[in-house]
């Protein structure tokens, strides 16, 4: 019995006889030492044919194969005829002249068919052995040079080297004129190169152990030294030399390992055939047949014997050293080739005693390395006679395999998960229940090519269930595949996930999933199916439902922008066909059956949004309540309610689906005008006949940017946009809310997606350009006033509700200040439009702070300058409109407070602001100093420089110098000794103005509650805000913009989270005995294998708030469960990303749909 744990390895399990021949302390390279001394450099008589080798040489005799086993005799293929006389490597060419013979192949030649790729390698090889048969010394001499030069050394072998010189000599001469200018070799070129060279050095050597497979690979002279060669150089510290001679002695011995399984079944046929001519009587039997017999297989044990001796010095020379390299490729490579070893001849390798290199490996630090160990593994389980061989293997390391299903390596994981299903299918015990959780859990991974992996295994593992209760037929196959798939999602309580699960098993699973019939029979029938259990086949058939009409994967499993294929595209429009065809019938019936759950109606309800809708509209039925409505005095009250719910549905599909064929635009629009005529105010009509006019705009947009219109189509589309603004515009002074709200976001959306900038990189479509007018700028900006910038106190609320509404109030009012920061960000309105959201930045810094703060950043990215002057203007308005209120003298400090926070936002790089700075002085001490108007004291605007010299610290010394000029230009000479002018002298001359301000007086106390500035109406008086300037055609406004997402369809997601968990480093009993030298640096410890738990998804709080379970999106989408992150940092606030053009990407159409992770991306992104 082999014994588990030996002296010095960790975690060995091989026969201690074999341990002391693999791991016995020799030399790299000293294997062959002793026999090439006495054979290497003599000079035998060229002739034609090899000369006649020894059969028992000393050196090779005493060599045993890897496992010690002398003569092996494996089962194989079936016996091939070898020539004994010739080797095939001889190619067509016949005769060559004395001209000819003197001419050699160089080592130039070779390496530039190796890197040339596979197709002339056959015939270099023949070329280089007619030279090798011709001269065997020059012949080596050349293939020496050959891999000196793939090593990347510009050295080069001579002839008196090659004779004078032993291995080790040789190496350490070329070590001297290794070119070390460069790191780089040709195994670590970057790019296809380094591909096309390694698959050329590796064709190379398989073409050329198979050319030799006859005669030369016993000669006891080419394979011999240039092994020797290879196993020097695979000790060496130069990694060039390092790499490229462990990869090609590897393959070399692949090579051999090929020839040797021949020849062994060449030796076990013979050997049975002499065995049977043996038995015969002694008159029956051939004594010339027996004795040619009986010299074959002398024969072929000899060449047996010798293979194995070269097997085993190159295993012990080169892959015992080099499996634990410094270098992962190195590493990489060899248990890549170990594992062909083990399969191509498993009577030599396939022994504890190998096996134990892939049991250690998968401890290796690099995950390239784990992934050869793992598929290695893979090719040993496959083949169902190896697995008696692995049974001690399996029980010694089926934990860590176990473990590495939470590799952080995805694709490593993915190989782990495939190697245990054929631990599950081939072996007896397999995995139990409890191994089996380990797997279970990564149907749920955000890693698409790991969760298919996880669910092939549970769809196998499900399979084997209903196989032990055999159905008749496949209807109620699926019927059991159902009810347990049911009961799984319940027990892995990761719920509300069930659209991963679906993903997951869809590869293997998509009949099943696709079985409508099946799981609409189980809804539709009474007592089949308990409540939990209907509510859990609602939402998987909900889901798989959405993934074969949008053939995509959920979301944050989509790798990247995989268009689909012709035949992908007909499967999906087949299957919107037979869900539309099946559903249809049924799903008022199952509306009917389930309308007192409300989460089982809301998810039926998204059925509908992958119907095929030329199938199954309602246009006709709903012009029939609009026509109604909009004739005078025939509507009633419940043709009002139709048209309502009617409108209501339709604007929901709308979000989703392209409604411009029904054409309700103009019903929708007279619909409007009419009750805004009659003052019949009704919210519940006019909001949704509101929202689907707009979303046929929007739509409208989307075909015309994908379609070539008619000039007239374009006109007509322009004209239904300025109307429809129209009535958005007069809707805005309502009293009703709903309807004044859905105007102001609608209007947001409409004047941004018709803007100039998201038409200006098609001319075709610039006559859709639509510009907003004074008087809407100037009604948007009172919308910000009246109802945006007002105290959530103010409102009166009900005790119970108070909280709940005032976190939902305060979430729409964000969602129209960033609504209209859009428009201005996007050039919809002038900069200076903005003062009327800066100007607020203090007093609603907690409400609205991200917001302001995110639109000042962009504004200074579109012009710095102009963005500069917006700040001061902001400053300017409330500083006329406090004279004008007559505010108290703390007015101005409230004031002067707002003017720090917004100095606050020019940030540290003064450089890089200093000509916006100087442009806000300026502007600033004109306004100062401008000229009194009829009825005003003079210089009524002096004190503004005490609010101005809160930005006098973010000034560069030249700067200061610069202003304090302009300042005694711009003032009278008696001013200079005003105290504000003195006081903004000094804040110029110092590098603070602290200082100053407390020699003033100190009464600039600073104060977070900014008095409540607010107008009904802007006019046009108002000056700046409403003017627009030439930059506002300013193309770098769009050059750095992309498009934006529109403000009335965004909702607030709720954010859920799943916790990342990192596997606990336990030193296990494997790597905490791995002792053997340069090995450990190499080898992580073990990981403890973990649970995966479930953790319930809690909503995100916005602004310290959070919101209401009601508030949450039908479409709201799930944040992914990562099993296998490793080392994410955690981040403490959200990012907005860069606004960057985006002119490549195409409209898409408007949806609610969003999977932003903060607030702040959901309002701007």
């Amino acid at each position: 019995m082999d014994q588990l744990g030996t002296e010095g390895e960790p975690g060995t399990f091989l026969q201690p006889k074999c341990l002391e021949e693999l791991e016995s302390p020799t030399d790299s390279g000293s294997d062959y030492e002793a026999t090439m001394k006495g054979t290497k450099r003599r000079k035998p008589a060229v002739s034609k044919q090899p000369p006649k080798r020894t059969r028992h040489n000393a050196a090779l005799k005493g060599m045993s194969s890897p496992s010690g086993i002398s003569v092996p005799t494996p089962p194989g293929p079936s016996p091939q005829s070898i020539s004994q006389g010739t080797s095939m490597q001889l190619s067509a060419r016949s005769v060559r002249s004395m001209n000819e013979e003197s001419q050699i192949i160089s080592a130039k030649d070779i390496y530039d068919a190796v890197c040339s790729g596979k197709s002339a390698m056959v015939t270099v090889v023949d070329e280089w052995l007619d030279s090798y048969k011709r001269s065997r010394e020059a012949g080596l001499l050349v293939l020496i040079n050959f891999i000196v030069q793939s090593c990347g050394c510009k050295g080069v072998v001579t002839r008196k080297m090659f004779d004078s010189m032993q291995n080790a000599e040789i190496i350490s001469t070329l070590t001297k004129e290794f070119n070390e200018d460069s790191v780089n070799y040709p195994l670590c070129t970057p790019g296809p190169q380094l591909k096309r060279f390694k698959a050329g050095l590796c064709e190379f050597a398989r073409v050329l152990v198979r050319s030799c497979r006859n005669s030369l690979v016993y000669d006891e002279y080419l394979f011999p030294s240039l092994l020797a060669l290879l196993t020097g150089l695979s000790d060496s510290q130069v990694r060039a030399f390092r790499h490229t001679s462990t990869l090609l002695a590897i393959k070399l011995m692949t090579g051999l390992v090929e020839v040797a399984v021949v020849v062994s079944v060449q030796l076990q046929t013979t050997q049975q055939q002499y065995n049977t001519e043996n038995s015969k009587r002694a008159h029956d039997r051939a004594s010339d047949r027996l004795e040619e017999l009986q010299a074959t297989v002398r024969e072929l044990r000899e060449n047996r014997e010798e293979l194995s001796s070269m097997m085993n010095a190159t295993f012990r020379g080169v892959f015992v050293h080099r499996y634990r390299d410094q270098l992962p490729e190195i590493r990489a490579v060899c248990i890549e080739e170990l594992g062909l070893w083990l399969k191509m001849d498993p009577e030599d390798f396939l022994n504890d005693g190998c096996l134990k290199y892939l049991g250690w490996t998968m401890h290796d630090k690099q995950s390239p390395v784990r992934l050869q160990c793992v598929r290695a593994l893979q090719g040993l389980y496959q083949e169902k006679e190896f697995i008696g061989r692995l049974e001690l293997f399996t029980s010694r390391f089926k934990e860590r395999i176990l473990s590495m299903v939470l590799d952080k390596d995805p694709d490593v994981a993915v190989e782990v998960v495939n190697l245990l299903l054929l631990i599950q299918q081939r072996t007896e015990e397999g995995l139990d229940e409890e191994e089996c959780g380990h797997i279970y859990p990564l149907v749920y991974a955000s890693h698409r090519g790991l969760a298919s992996a996880a669910g092939g295994f549970l769809y196998n593992k499900l399979k084997g269930v209903m196989t032990s209760h055999s159905q008749e037929n496949d209807k109620a196959n699926n019927a059991a595949f159902f009810q347990i798939l049911i009961s799984f999602y319940i027990q892995s309580e990761f719920h509300e996930h069930g659209a991963y699960l679906v993903d997951s098993l869809w590869h293997v699973a998509g009949s099943e999933l696709r079985d409508w019939e099946t799981m609409t029979t189980f809804l539709l029938q009474d007592d089949e199916l308990m409540y939990e259990e209907e509510g859990v086949l609602i939402e998987l058939m909900m889901c798989a439902i959405r993934q074969a009409a949008q053939a995509t994967p959920p979301v944050g499993r989509t790798q990247g922008k995989k268009n689909l294929s012709m035949k992908d595209k007909k499967i999906q429009e087949q299957d919107k066909r037979r869900i539309t065809t099946h559903f249809i019938p049924l799903l008022p019936q199952l509306l009917a059956k389930y309308s007192a759950d409300a989460r089982n109606v809301k998810l039926l309800l998204k059925a509908p949004l992958y119907f095929d809708l030329e199938m199954y509209s309602s246009a006709q039925w709903l012009e029939k309540h609009l026509d109604l409505l909009l004739s005078q005095g025939t509507a009633d009250d419940d043709d009002t309610y139709s048209g309502a719910t009617a409108l209501k549905r339709i604007a929901a599909l709308s979000s989703a689906k392209d409604p411009t064929a029904w054409k309700l635009f103009d019903s929708c629009l007279e619909l409007l005008k009419s009750r805004m005529e009659s003052r019949e105010l009704d919210k519940e009509l006019m909001a949704p006949a509101m929202k689907c006019a707009a979303f046929h705009l929007m739509w409208a947009k989307v075909n015309v940017v994908n379609s070539k219109p008619t000039e007239a189509e374009l006109k007509r589309l322009k004209k239904e946009v300025r109307s429809f603004c129209r009535v958005c515009q007069d809707c805005l002074s309502l009293n009703q809310t709903d309807i004044r709200d859905q105007a102001f976001e609608l209007l947001c959306d409409l004047l941004l997606l018709y803007s100039v900038g998201s038409v200006r990189s098609e001319p075709a479509l610039r006559a859709l350009a639509h510009l907003p007018s004074d008087s809407l700028r100037s009604e948007l900006a009172a919308f910000l006033l009246d109802y945006v910038f007002t105290d959530t106190e103010d409102v009166e609320l009900d005790a119970e509700s108070e909280e709940e509404m005032k976190i939902s109030l305060l979430q729409k009012k964000r969602n129209q200040l960033a609504g209209y920061c859009k428009l201005v960000i996007y050039g919809v309105l002038d900069l200076t439009a903005a003062t009327d959201v800066f100007k607020h930045y203090s007093k609603y810094f907690k409400d609205f702070g991200d917001i302001i703060k995110e639109t000042l950043s962009k504004s200074k990215l579109i012009n710095p300058v102009q963005s500069a002057k917006t700040v001061c203007l902001s400053l300017q308005q409330l500083f006329s409109e406090m004279l004008t209120e007559h505010h108290s003298r703390q007015d101005l400090t409230e004031i002067r407070d707002l003017a720090k926070r917004l100095a606050m936002s020019f940030g540290i790089d003064l450089h890089r602001v200093r000509k916006p700075l100087v442009a806000l002085h300026m502007d600033g001490i004109r306004f100062a100093f401008r000229d009194p108007q009829e009825g005003e004291e003079p210089n009524p605007n002096v004190a503004f420089l005490k609010i101005l010299s809160e930005f006098s610290f973010k000034l560069l010394q030249p700067d200061r110098a610069q202003l304090a000029e302009f300042l005694k230009s711009a003032c009278p000479s008696a001013a200079l000794s005003w105290p504000p002018v003195k006081l903004y002298q000094r804040s110029l001359e110092a590098r603070s103005t602290s200082k100053a301000t407390e020699q003033e007086g100190g009464d600039e106390v600073p104060s977070h509650d900014t008095p409540v500035v607010k107008r009904r109406r802007t006019t046009a008086q108002g000056s700046a805000s409403t003017t627009r300037g030439p930059w506002l055609d300013n193309s770098s406004i769009q050059s750095s913009l992309h498009t934006p997402a529109l403000t009335s369809t965004v909702q607030k997601q709720p954010a859920k989270r799943m916790a990342s968990r990192k596997p606990r480093p336990v030193e296990s009993d494997i790597s905490s005995s791995l002792t053997e030298p340069e090995s450990e640096d190499e080898f992580s410890p073990g990981l403890q294998m973990r649970k995966v738990k479930p953790n319930k998804r809690r909503l995100a709080s916005s602004s310290k708030n959070t919101p209401s379970p009601g508030q949450q999106d039908l479409n709201s989408h799930l944040n992914l469960l990562s099993l296998i992150e490793d080392d994410i940092a955690e981040r403490d606030e959200d990012e907005i990303e860069d606004y960057q053009s985006d002119s490549d990407t195409g409209y898409t159409l408007p949806s609610t749909r969003h999977t932003s992770v903060s607030v702040l991306d959901e309002l701007f992104d």
